[in-house]
């Protein structure tokens, strides 16, 4: 249960969220960005409030990504509740069970590729859970000033870019999937929240993260676990596709200071700094799994005819995804300028440790490639391998 009575005399009510001694609902903590978020506060040495780690564990969620959270901090300082943002009743149950004053939204269907086959649920989970949390929240907390809903979306709500030019926080959406239309449509019913009944919301748009913990279906991850399997590594039409790239740890770092110094009703745009081809992203992880992981202990790959003489060998172009788009950048001078953050991480330091997790966590890779995940990997490149 939460440590933490929240005070709620009107008369002398504090005016702002102070996040250090929060009781923080984090939906989608089970998930990449979202566990790597909640080892984040929870290793703050200034956090003395409550996380409460809301999840429905859809295949993209696993526990064991917080086991050892769980077994240091469980039933004091970080809880878990297994439940879907859908629900009303039961959002609004945590929020009273917990003395909720902080959310931090991860919880999304957050696939480009899957939005395609099946876009229902990323319209119900997006669009209507986004709904859910934020009814749940303007009930629970009605006019108070010292609470915060904070809502995570993707730089891809602005659409593509050309060869030049970024993404502003004032940048007009555009979205091309439906993975980015019920983000943006999320982002819209997030600020209508601050308008309309003065919710203290912020929301920030993000690059593509990478880091420990990342579901293996997205670029990097999966090329690590196919690489490290002696699998095809299938890179997408030319590969010359751009995206902005964000360790996870920056991320989340970013997210924080929001949290403590963002001002209600803001958008914030959070990026790396660093633009890649894809293709180039993979060439760089083909390079350091030649240091991290040579050929010569790489046993899946050994058994492979004919022989594969180096990681770079293993890369194959594949028919590209419909509405692909090609270039994505984010400007984030706002944050740096505002709230001091900047990322901290270079590319090549970050993707390193990247490797060096996966490999190191094998069973973790296992344990969250169930059979659905397979059917889903067969679905999506049966015909392009």
């Amino acid at each position: 249960m939460s440590k933490n009575h929240d005070r709620t005399d009107k008369g002398d009510a504090p005016e702002a969220l102070t996040p250090s001694s929060a009781n923080i609902l984090v939906t989608g903590g089970a998930g990449f960005i979202g566990s790597n978020f909640i080892r984040h506060v929870l290793g703050r040495t200034d956090f003395t409030g409550t996380v409460v780690n809301y999840d429905t564990l859809t295949y993209a969620g696993n526990l064991m990504s917080l086991a050892d959270i769980a077994g240091t901090f469980g039933g004091k300082s970080y809880f878990f509740e297994r439940g879907d943002i859908r629900d009303f009743d039961k959002v609004t149950a945590a929020f009273g069970k917990y003395r909720i004053n902080a959310v931090v939204h991860f919880a999304a269907e957050s696939h480009v590729d899957r939005s395609i086959f099946g876009p229902k649920d990323f319209v119900e989970t997006n669009i209507n859970g986004t709904f859910s949390l934020l009814e749940a929240a303007r009930r629970s907390w009605g006019t108070r000033k010292d609470v915060r809903f904070h809502h995570i979306s993707t730089d891809e709500v602005y659409g593509s870019l050309g060869d030049n030019g970024f993404f502003f926080e004032t940048t007009p959406y555009d979205p091309r999937s439906p993975y980015s239309a019920s983000k943006a449509a999320s982002d819209h019913l997030v600020r209508a929240y601050f308008h309309t009944y003065g919710l203290p919301v912020t929301i920030s748009n993000c690059s593509n993260n990478y880091g420990p913990y990342q579901f293996p279906e997205k670029l990097v991850p999966l090329m690590i676990v196919n690489a490290v399997e002696g699998k095809d590594l299938p890179l997408y039409g030319d590969g010359k596709n751009v995206r902005d790239w964000l360790y996870v740890d920056d991320h989340c770092e970013a997210l924080w200071l929001i949290l403590e110094k963002g001002a209600a009703g803001e958008t914030y745009n959070i990026g790396g700094e660093c633009e890649k081809r894809n293709r180039d992203v993979v060439n760089t992880i083909c390079e350091l799994l030649e240091e991290l992981y040579p050929l010569r202990e790489n046993i899946p790959i050994r058994k492979r005819t004919p022989p594969v003489h180096r990681y770079k060998d293993l890369i194959t172009f594949v028919p590209d995804r419909p509405g692909h788009d090609r270039r994505y950048a984010i400007n984030c001078e706002k944050i740096k300028k505002d709230l001091g953050w900047k990322p901290k991480y270079a590319f090549a330091d970050g993707l390193k440790d990247t490797i060096s997790w996966y490999i190191k966590n094998a069973n973790w890779v296992s344990s969250v490639r169930t059979g659905e995940y397979k059917t889903w990997i067969e679905k999506n490149y049966t015909g392009r391998l």
